[in-house]
């Protein structure tokens, strides 16, 4: 019955059956007519044909859900045989948001391969919400995130811990008020900030604000902030991204909540000053996530073990 689950996931895939012929490399008129077997067999068609693309009927949407089980099964076996021989080889993929696949990954990766060098990566880049999904569909082996997510079918592991920063234009007013509590990138990278209390949320009150949608978790955090001081945010910009509303921050437009794991790792900006908050809600984990009941590979397990010494 799922003999031919790939062509199959690959048509669901593709939207159509020319584009998966394409990628299967098998004419149109056999790919047909092996799923034409395959309905027969199961007694009802997989495919709804009337629409474009191509949509899968309900008994469509329970063959794949089982072929795509099977395939994490068939993976995992293919890890465990792999690990048998304990040869540190083999394939991880990894996701990641843009700040984290950008800035983060890259390092992790270069430096784990100087030492493992028969370990291939794929790095996807993606929101919280579709990388979560990935790991749960067994598309991705590892996931790296600030957030605190659900443990209900993930598994974490703590890689760091980071604070959230307040990124305020050097031309606004309140710099001077907040002076001694002021710190440059250059203090950030030296670590000078950690043992900062941090300034008193409240005295930003109707300031320009630069903030994150509410499904990320800087968004969330900033939000329970506003919420516990009695503030309602003066909100110039909302994004989706870290990386970007530290950018515009440096232009002036306003206020940016960001971690300093960033700071740390990106040119010095000469247009702001970098206050940490006097709050619990500006510290958080940096975490590994990987599906729980799932095989997790020795090469997996080794990166992990790697990273979090």
């Amino acid at each position: 019955m799922f003999q031919h689950k790939d062509y199959v996931l690959t048509i669901y895939e593709s939207g159509g059956f020319t584009k998966a012929a394409e990628k299967l490399f098998v004419s149109q008129p056999s790919l047909s007519a092996t799923i034409k077997r395959l309905e027969e067999k199961t007694g009802a068609p997989i495919f709804d044909r009337s629409s474009s693309p191509v949509t899968l009927t309900e008994v469509g949407r329970e063959y794949v859900k089982y072929a795509m089980q099977i395939k994490e099964i068939e993976r995992d076996f293919e890890r465990y045989v792999s690990d048998h021989g304990k040869l540190i080889t083999g394939n991880i993929r990894i996701g990641g948001s843009s700040f984290f696949s950008s800035f983060i990954l890259p390092e992790m990766i270069s430096s784990f391969n100087e030492k493992y060098s028969g370990i291939e990566f794929e790095i996807f880049e993606d929101s919280t919400k579709n990388l979560i999904a990935k790991i749960v569909d067994g598309s991705l082996d590892l996931i790296i995130d600030n957030a605190k997510l659900d443990e209900q079918n993930m598994i974490s592991e703590i890689y760091t811990s980071e604070r959230l920063l307040l990124v305020v234009p050097k031309k606004f007013a309140i710099n001077e008020a907040l002076k001694k509590e002021r710190f440059t990138a250059e203090q950030i990278k030296a670590d000078e900030h950690q043992k900062s209390r941090g300034i008193d949320f409240s005295k930003l009150k109707n300031l320009p604000f630069i903030l994150l949608h509410h499904e990320n978790d800087t968004g969330k955090r900033a939000e329970r902030l506003f919420k516990k001081y009695g503030m309602t945010p003066n909100v110039a910009f909302y994004l989706d991204q870290q990386v970007t509303s530290y950018n515009l921050a440096c232009t002036g437009m306003g206020i940016a909540f960001v971690g300093d794991t960033l700071v740390k790792r990106i040119s010095a900006a000469p247009d702001v000053y970098y206050y940490t908050v006097n709050d619990r809600l500006a510290t958080r984990n940096i975490y590994f996530y990987h599906k729980k009941n799932h095989y997790l590979s020795l090469a997996c397990k080794k990166f992990i073990e790697y990273n979090i010494e």
